[in-house]
């Protein structure tokens, strides 16, 4: 598990912001240019691979002349994302030379990735998206359909590095999803708005006994069938297509999952899935959301707070990483009871809700 420096195991600030804290927000914008440049120039790869090389050295590897060079390794070190030694060799922080030993070095690279190509240039019109209560970043991603969801097959290398990084952001934490929720008992899995059918797919594996069928948009729904037979589960895990506020969802199931849904939505959206989940399910049932949470306090974790300007900006109106408690509120007026919280144990605010028809 990565540990974030200055923050409590809840991700929440534990010293006075400062100054240079104040100058960290102030040029935020550039911190995260020095880590995607670093990102797109190999240099956390590099020095994982040659720990302690000089500055000449790397720049050479990299193919960067010396201002280049020098202006990187000075923001990168400024940073904390690089160490330098009494030599002059530098190394990567221990943050990430833990997801690299961790294998979650190339999850985290699609996070950045991500950010830069489809979150960055809508956060611009925050200020506005919060105004006018609607995804005004939107309108900064080219096509015509009515969300950020609809127009991903217009834009097909925004499409591959949404469902990459869609795949890795889950990937983070979908182990816990694994072991936390016990599907023993259960037969038939239905997962709403399953993206390339990362989680379900993890389930499965996870679970031989188990079937499921993924609901996904038409434009969608081949990636899905794609990723199912790459990982041999066709005979187990199939795609219906579905506009899930326009259609009832299938019966036939004893578990629904919401994996990354309910970030999407306003609480009153969020309770009319949920109740279409309820009418499908029998008694007995369950469903599971599986997403970002924010706490019940209101103050934190950090990464909820950042994340949710995205949401605020593009995919769809009324998304935003919400507390434990509205989920539940939400599911209580759906008709579910019986609730579970499980905290999933790493840096991602990922969480977990399980509730009963």
């Amino acid at each position: 598990m990565v540990e974030l420096h200055d923050e409590s195991v809840s991700g929440k600030a534990t010293e006075p912001l400062g100054m240079h804290g104040l100058s960290a927000i102030l040029f935020g914008h550039s911190a995260f240019q020095y880590l995607n440049a670093a990102n797109e120039l190999g240099l956390f790869e590099d020095l994982l691979a040659a720990p302690g090389s000089n500055r000449e050295q790397v720049g050479a590897r990299l193919g960067l002349g010396r201002r280049p060079i020098e202006m990187l390794l000075l923001g990168c070190t400024a940073l904390r994302l690089l160490t330098r030694d009494a030599d002059g060799g530098y190394h990567v922080c221990p943050e990430i030379r833990q997801l690299a030993d961790d294998g979650d070095w190339q999850r985290f690279k699609d996070v950045v990735d991500f950010e830069q190509r489809i979150t960055y240039e809508g956060q611009a019109d925050f200020t506005e998206s919060l105004r006018r209560d609607t995804n005004v970043g939107l309108d900064r991603i080219p096509g015509t359909g009515r969300d950020l969801y609809h127009r991903l097959t217009e834009n097909p290398r925004l499409e591959t590095v949404f469902y990459r990084y869609m795949r890795s952001w889950s990937e983070l934490a979908n182990r816990h999803l694994v072991e936390q929720v016990d599907l023993g008992s259960a037969t038939s899995l239905l997962d709403c708005g399953g993206g390339d059918g990362v989680n379900t797919i993890a389930l499965a594996k996870a679970n031989p006994h188990l079937r499921a069928t993924i609901l996904e948009i038409e434009a969608t729904a081949p990636i899905t069938e794609k990723r199912i037979i790459e990982a041999g589960l066709a005979d187990r895990v199939n795609v219906q297509v579905c506009e899930m506020f326009e259609e009832p969802f299938p019966a036939g199931h004893d578990t629904v999952l919401f994996a990354h849904q309910m970030v999407i939505w306003r609480p009153e959206d969020i309770t009319v899935l949920l109740r279409k989940a309820y009418d499908a399910l029998p008694e007995g049932g369950r469903v599971v959301i599986f997403n970002s949470m924010s706490d019940d306090t209101g103050d934190g974790p950090l990464i909820a707070a950042l994340d949710s300007v995205y949401f605020a900006c593009l995919p769809v109106e009324g998304g935003m990483i919400w507390p434990w408690s509205q989920h539940e509120e939400c599911l209580r007026e759906a008709g579910f009871s019986g609730m579970e919280r499980f905290k999933c144990p790493t840096w991602t605010p990922h969480g977990i809700i399980v509730a009963t028809k």
